[in-house]
């Protein structure tokens, strides 16, 4: 039985109010379509028709089903497909997939399922689809291999951007921890290279979830986990495009590479820009994308033309730090969020980047009206094996590697010595022996049952 205890984090307590320019939007307008958006988010029936179980009433497309023990690519209640990827070639926009508890690698062994029109994708149901329980009895896993044979995109896609729609995705677990290539058996640290010989695939540099739309589209993302993903840029990636909206709501996403949630468009243009609703998100344990990465290690980042309204989240633990607005987002509404545990800075929008603190006096790029971000103590229930490694692993800095490097003593070194140029770098002996180590699904749900001073997911 794995011991599990809970870590005390004593962090700093910084509340700030921000009075902030905000010159391009009419502040009255935004905020009260800030109100307006997070009630039909907290409150919504969707034109989709979403029901208060989670699933989706059926309106114009079809239901599938997907169990461990089906078979065959039917798909339905009485006979489910035994996997995502028996049914993706049939599917159609606006089809809702219902997938019962288990631990799914797609298409012998693929890893990945890539889906080109909008459907919804509901998870955590029994065997019989009869009840649901996400993050608790009936867990519907995504992950995979780590074998030749698979591949290295994200692990659920849907991408269709050139089309319109509306999609949900509820109560999917995305664990890329049997994915990742780890250069022991103890998974202490990923690689991303592959070894041909041994039959490995590299770690994958792609999202968990990817999420990829046109206009006049309609995204929610909720009661979502993912952990052990190792991305450039987002776990959670989500591009959507003019007068398009994505709300993101209750998602625990932990121990990843990259930006945790990464927001983004294609739309220029001061109209119809993308709007993104972020929600009681607890975002934890945010990497750089490696040891000497100089990117990657926030909890959020946001292209520009977009409007953020970020409220009620999680930001702890970032390599860098909670916001990364280095596109300078100047639609970014920060409200009541918690903020700890960061390495460089809590909020960037430019090189360096900003404390709590800070904010209230530097930045440029967030709403006026951002109010009641702060830090605070809190307790995080870690295995306590994990929290050990995390918290004694090593932080290098490209600095540190430079001031490494043996020059080689090859004759063309001699050379370029003789004619005053520098010398080639011929070897280092720094090395990180902790990347990303794996984290096990029932340790990283038991993270997101709660929330934290009254901020984060809980267990739907």
């Amino acid at each position: 039985m794995k011991t599990t205890t809970k870590i005390l984090l004593v962090l700093v307590a910084a509340l700030f109010i921000p009075t902030l320019s905000f010159s391009q939007f009419n502040l009255n307008k935004l905020k009260n379509s800030a109100k307006k958006g997070m009630s039909k988010f907290t409150k919504k029936k969707s034109s989709s028709s979403e029901k208060s179980d989670g699933s989706i009433a059926k309106t114009a497309g079809n239901d599938y089903y997907v169990s461990p023990k089906g078979r065959g690519r039917v798909g339905s209640k009485e006979k489910p497909a035994k996997d995502l990827a028996a049914l993706i070639k049939k599917l159609k926009k606006g089809d809702v997939i219902h997938i019962a508890a288990g631990t799914y690698i797609g298409k012998a062994g693929l890893s990945s399922d890539i889906i080109s029109v909008p459907v919804s994708i509901i998870g955590g149901y029994s065997t019989d689809f009869a009840t649901r329980d996400p993050w608790g009895k009936y867990k519907t896993i995504m992950a995979g291999t780590n074998e030749l044979k698979a591949v290295t995109t994200e692990r659920i896609g849907i991408k269709a951007p050139r089309m319109s729609g509306e999609l949900v995705l509820d109560g999917l677990i995305i664990d890329n921890g049997p994915r990742n290539r780890f250069k022991t058996d103890k998974k202490l640290m990923i690689l991303r290279k592959a070894n041909m010989e041994k039959g490995e695939n590299p770690t994958p540099e792609t999202p968990g979830i990817k999420i990829l739309i046109g206009s006049d589209s309609k995204v929610t993302i909720k009661n979502c986990v993912i952990m052990n993903t190792a991305p450039t840029q987002g776990a959670l990636d989500v591009q959507i495009g003019k007068n398009s909206v994505a709300y993101i709501e209750n998602n625990l996403i932990i121990n990843n590479t990259g930006e945790g949630i990464m927001m983004k468009t294609k739309h220029h243009g001061n109209d119809g820009l993308p709007k993104f609703f972020v929600k009681n998100n607890t975002i934890l344990f945010n990497w750089k994308h490696d040891a000497f990465a100089s990117y990657g290690g926030n909890s959020i980042m946001m292209d520009g033309n977009t409007e953020v309204f970020a409220e009620d989240n999680v930001f702890g633990f970032g390599d860098f730090g909670g916001v990364n607005n280095i596109k300078q987002c100047q639609n970014l509404l920060l409200t009541n969020n918690l903020f700890f545990g960061h390495k460089s800075y809590d909020y960037q929008e430019f090189s360096g980047g900003l404390k709590l603190d800070e904010m209230i006096d530097y930045a440029e790029s967030i709403n006026e009206n951002s109010d009641g971000n702060f830090s605070k103590e809190v307790k995080i229930p870690l295995n306590k094996k994990w929290a050990e490694i995390y918290f004694s692993r090593k932080m290098l800095s490209r600095a540190a590697l430079d001031a490494s490097v043996k020059a080689s003593n090859s004759g063309a070194n001699q050379l370029r010595g003789m004619l005053g140029l520098p010398l080639q770098a011929g070897s280092t002996k720094m090395d990180a022996d902790v990347w990303l180590h794996k984290m096990e699904v029932d340790d990283a749900v038991k993270v997101g049952y709660k929330k934290y001073a009254g901020k984060g997911c809980v267990k739907p």
